[in-house]
């Protein structure tokens, strides 16, 4: 992957990467408050020694520095200076009990169990609760969760029976787990010989960091029950979601996913047993799935096998804009009787990936029918039903009109550098960080832990982290970045302290450096006004070092070079008052001839690879480093 597609590939994850604070406002450096021998006095004599101009430390990138006590500070360091063969709970704790370290993703001790048999509920806030049983064997009503655990660190849910035997029963999730950092939910028994109901997740785990996520026996022997997920799983980073069991022996009924997976990150999905032997006028639909993700990593284990009746099944938009990934549908729709399975776009991925169908249809009998529209490269059939499958078109690419694009890519991400000018009205997205609060270690602390993909298991131990664990996988898809080879003409590293970011800007930049982020989050996801444009360096096209946070227990930056740019600061002003109310940084790439035809910031614009500029803010919490004026 490409210098360019990764550093805009961040921005698809824009809820979890982003900056806080802009203008130069400095702390002072000589303050009576800030003890000599503490980090931060420590990460101020730094900056005045390896930075050459006369530029103070911005006080946002100081206030990211370890807030150690110099006690807990010296006690740490002796007990890391000791080198022992094991990480020994003393040190787990002297460490985890600093300040702004987080580190467990996992089950939090006070989430406890809800036993609910009453009459209907609504839902309007709820968090982190398991129910044991809920709604089973109801007859008519609804039940609604409409903001149901939203913009938690670490989800930790289950609802055990949900529903189960419920007859005319309404259910619905409006906004389930959105925009948290780790999610760990599970419905186990969800929906099993529901009659005549309808379940609807409007949004589910959108924009969750490290979703973990299950529903295991889902709608098993259920009649005329209608599913739909409206948004499931989209923008999510680094994780993993399960269906065991999906639709078995129901009679009738529908399931859509209107939107599964888009625009996620390293998402491995799998389905185990997905409406096998089911009977009757059943109908499945997928409509965009895993579209534009990064790497998606996609199970169906035995889909549809002895379905029978008027079952049809259909994947209308399947992986498309993908880059490269993993598919396998291992039995789909195998010894079926009367069904229809359709992917009307299949794989129009931009980097091919590997994808298999080990069973196509085999030994299907009656009026069944399988059939491709159109499919792209790098696919293998091992065993087809030749007689009742149809593959319409072979190809690599396929057009996507304006009106599809502008579903798949936020308004505002990106735009062209003639907005940025005095009196434009533009949408700014959401700039937010959705990411706890957390600060650097210092310098002398952080180059004693391990932090290696070979040192996982070092690693897990000075955490107290679980084999299989939603905080281990945080640390492995950290340590999976942080190692990937850089890309054409990129120069990157992870840094765990603000020396040492300090230092590889330096070291990229030369030591007369100055470091901007956009001041605070005022006109996230509305339409603002751009006030007055102050053109870094005068507009000069430079280069420049980005730096954006990951997830892990303590304060982790990717930063990596970014050439041929022009970096402005401008006013953002409200529209309707035209009051100051924000100071942005933007970014302008100026060669994106490396770029992918189906880049998002081309799906959003139009045109493609080196035919345009393309431009995005700094979020919160991100930093974009540059030379000095």
């Amino acid at each position: 992957m490409n210098i360019n597609f990764f550093c805009c590939f961040f921005l698809s994850l824009s809820s979890f990467h982003v900056s806080l604070a802009s203008k130069d406002t400095p702390l002072p450096q000589t303050q009576e408050h800030i003890n000599p021998f503490s980090p931060k006095a420590s990460l101020i004599r730094y900056w005045n020694t390896r930075v050459t101009n006369e530029v103070p430390i911005p006080h946002f990138l100081l206030a990211k520095a370890s807030p150690l006590t110099p006690q807990h500070y010296a006690i740490l360091n002796k007990l890391l200076n000791e080198k022992p063969k094991r990480y020994t709970p003393k040190i787990h704790h002297s460490l985890c009990s600093s300040p702004n370290l987080y580190c467990s993703f996992d089950d939090t001790p006070n989430t406890h169990t809800v036993q609910r048999q009453n009459d209907d509920a609504n839902f309007a806030v709820y968090n982190n609760k398991r129910f044991a049983n809920y709604g089973s064997s109801r007859v008519d009503g609804v039940d609604s969760f409409k903001n149901y655990s939203n913009g938690l660190n670490a989800n930790n849910d289950a609802f055990r029976r949900y529903s189960a035997s419920s007859t005319r029963r309404g259910e619905q999730f409006r906004n389930y787990a959105d925009n948290g950092n780790v999610a760990n939910t599970n419905f186990t028994s969800y929906g099993s010989a529901a009659a005549q109901s309808s379940t609807d997740f409007n949004n589910y785990d959108k924009t969750v960091n490290v979703p973990n996520l299950g529903f295991t026996t889902y709608d098993s022997g259920a009649s005329n029950h209608k599913l739909s997920f409206s948004n499931y799983g989209n923008e999510t980073n680094s994780g993993a979601q399960s269906f065991t069991s999906y639709g078995k022996r129901v009679r009738g009924g529908t399931s859509e996913f209107a939107n599964y997976a888009g625009d996620a990150n390293i998402l491995q999905s799998e389905f185990n047993n997905y409406g096998d032997f089911s009977t009757g006028a059943t109908n499945d639909s997928f409509k965009f799935y895993s579209v534009n993700g990064n790497n998606p990593r996609n199970v169906f284990k035995t889909y549809g096998a002895g379905s029978g009746g008027s079952a049809a099944d259909n994947f209308i938009s399947y992986r498309n804009r993908a880059n490269v990934g993993d598919d396998s549908f291992q039995s789909y729709a195998a010894r079926s009787k009367s069904g229809t399975a359709t992917f009307a776009n299949y794989g129009m991925s931009f980097n091919v990936g590997n994808d298999s169908f080990a069973e196509y249809g085999k030994g299907a009998s009656g009026k069944s029918s399988f059939g491709f529209k159109s499919y792209g490269l790098g696919r293998a059939f091992k065993v087809y039903n030749k007689d009742g499958a149809s593959f319409s078109e072979y190809r690599n690419f396929s057009a996507y009109s304006g009106r599809v694009v502008n579903k798949l890519v936020e308004q505002g991400k990106f735009f062209r550098e003639s907005m940025m000018k005095e009196g434009e009205v533009i949408v700014m997205p959401d700039i937010k960080d959705k990411m706890p609060a957390r600060s650097f270690l210092p310098l002398a602390i952080a180059s004693k832990l391990p932090f290696s993909s070979s040192r996982i298991e070092e690693i897990r131990e000075l955490f107290d982290a679980h084999k299989g664990s939603s905080t281990e996988r945080v640390m492995v898809n950290a340590l999976g970045e942080c190692e990937r080879a850089p890309s054409r003409g990129e120069t990157k590293r992870c840094v765990a302290s603000a020396e040492e970011m300090i230092e590889f800007a330096a070291s990229v930049l030369g030591p007369s450096v100055v470091v901007r982020t956009t001041e605070n989050v005022n006109g996230s996801g509305s339409s603002v006004m751009i006030g007055k444009v102050y053109p870094v360096d005068g507009g000069k096209v430079t280069e420049s070092v980005s730096c954006h946070q990951s997830l892990y227990p303590y304060l982790l930056y990717y930063c990596h070079s970014v050439p041929q740019v022009r970096v402005y600061e401008a006013d953002i002003l409200n529209v309707d008052t035209k009051e100051n109310m924000n100071h942005g940084v933007a970014i302008c790439h100026l060669d994106t001839s490396s770029w992918g035809p189906e880049h998002g910031a081309f799906l959003a614009l139009g045109s493609g690879p080196g035919k345009i500029e393309v431009c995005h803010w700094i979020f919160e919490n991100d930093m974009t480093w540059t030379t000095a004026n």
